[in-house]
């Protein structure tokens, strides 16, 4: 059903704020025809809030460390607004090059598994119990294999000590 999210970030120079995804922040990305850089995120997640009007949407990126991400972005020439702590999380904006803002904080909250991991995971767990079960008819046709061998082997050593005179052992 969902296969996952995109977000839009309008900026009055977004040839300048896709530089700065693709090159500060390093993100993945495709060019989906002329330059038009699409990105790709680590897992998300959406949450609703009260509001007195519709249509109002927020986008944030959240990171491990606040502190050491502006740092970093700031050792890059990268503006940071103030770092606020919050009962939630840890939050500043990034000064993107276009003249926007970018809101990114350190989450406190609970956070939600990722639908892809979800699905990744029954996914590889299908696959896990296909390879198990073609491994195991493998190993069945191995083992097969292999006592068919065993089992001539034996038959011909013991073809070999009938035929040959019993040597006895002496102390």
């Amino acid at each position: 059903m969902i296969i996952g999210a995109h977000s839009i970030i309008y900026s009055k120079d977004p040839d300048a704020d896709r530089a700065f995804l693709r090159d500060i922040l390093r993100l993945t990305n495709v060019d989906a025809g002329d330059g038009w850089l699409v990105f790709g995120l680590p897992p998300a997640e959406v949450a609703v809030h009260p509001s007195e009007r519709n249509d109002v949407h927020e986008f944030y990126l959240m990171c491990d460390d606040i502190h050491g991400m502006v740092a970093a972005l700031k050792a890059s020439g990268i503006d940071c607004g103030p770092v606020h702590s919050l009962g939630w999380g840890v939050l500043t904006h990034i000064m993107l090059p276009g003249g926007g803002k970018l809101g990114v904080y350190q989450p406190r909250h609970a956070r939600p598994e990722a639908m892809t991991d979800r699905k990744a995971r029954k996914r590889n767990t299908n696959r896990r119990a296909a390879k198990t079960s073609k491994a195991s008819k493998s190993a069945k046709a191995r083992h097969s294999a292999n006592a068919t061998r065993s089992s001539k082997k034996a038959a011909k050593a013991l073809s070999k000590r009938a035929q040959s005179p019993k040597k006895m052992r002496t102390r």
